[in-house]
C-alpha cells in the first residue's frame, strides 16, 4: 500500500496517478531542450550547406575537366592544320608530264580520299571550315592580306582564299587568309 491508501496494483491501473506523478518540466529541462534544438537546427543548416558545397564542387570539378578535354582537342586538331594545307596544296598541283597514267591518277585519287577523310574525322570532332570565297568579309572570321580595286564584285567582298580558315566548336581557330575586292 501507499501513501493514500491503495495498493500498488491500483496505482499502477490509474493512469490520473501515472500522469500526476511525472514531474513538469524545470525552466532548467527547457532551456536545454531549447538549446539542443537550436544546435540540431544549426547542425541540419550545416550539413545542407556542406551538401550543396559539395555538388558544386562536383559540378565545378566536371566543368573544368570538360574544358581540359576540349582543349586538349582543339590543340590536337590546331596540329592537324598543317597537315590539312599540304593536302589541299598537294591537290591544287598536278604535274605536267604523267596526267594519262593510271598510276598517277590512283595515287592522286587516294590523296583525294586521305584527305576527305582527314576532314569528315575532324568534322565530328568539331571543326569546321570558314566560308570565305565570295562571302563579305568579316574581320572576325577573315584576315585581309591583300586588297584589289574591282568594279565586278560588290565592296569589301572576299575574291581569293590564300589560306583556309577553321572554326572549331564554334571558336575561331584559324581566320582565314584572304584578297578582298574595294571598289576604286
Amino acid at each position: 500500500m501507499d501513501i493514500n491508501g491503495k495498493s500498488s496494483a491500483e496505482t499502477a491501473e490509474s493512469p490520473e496517478l501515472t500522469e500526476a506523478a511525472a514531474p513538469a518540466p524545470t525552466p532548467d529541462l527547457a532551456a536545454q531542450l531549447e538549446t539542443a534544438l537550436a544546435e540540431r537546427a544549426q547542425l541540419q543548416d550545416l550539413v545542407l550547406r556542406r551538401q550543396a558545397d559539395y555538388e558544386n564542387f562536383r559540378r565545378r570539378a566536371e566543368r573544368e575537366k570538360q574544358d581540359i578535354r576540349e582543349t586538349a582537342s582543339q590543340d590536337a586538331v590546331d596540329a592537324l592544320l598543317p597537315i590539312i594545307d599540304d593536302f589541299e596544296r598537294a591537290l591544287l598541283t598536278t604535274p605536267s608530264t604523267g596526267l594519262g597514267d593510271p598510276v598517277f591518277q590512283e595515287y592522286a585519287r587516294g590523296i583525294e580520299l586521305i584527305h576527305q577523310r582527314l576532314l569528315e574525322s575532324l568534322a565530328k570532332l568539331g571543326l569546321q571550315p570558314i566560308a570565305a570565297l565570295g562571302q563579305p568579309f568579316d574581320p572576325n572570321l577573315h584576315n585581309a592580306v591583300q586588297r584589289e580595286e574591282r568594279d565586278d564584285v560588290t565592296d569589301q567582298t572576299v575574291v581569293e582564299e590564300y589560306q583556309r580558315g577553321y572554326q572549331f566548336k564554334g571558336r575561331l581557330l584559324r581566320p582565314a587568309m584572304v584578297k578582298v575586292a574595294v571598289h576604286p
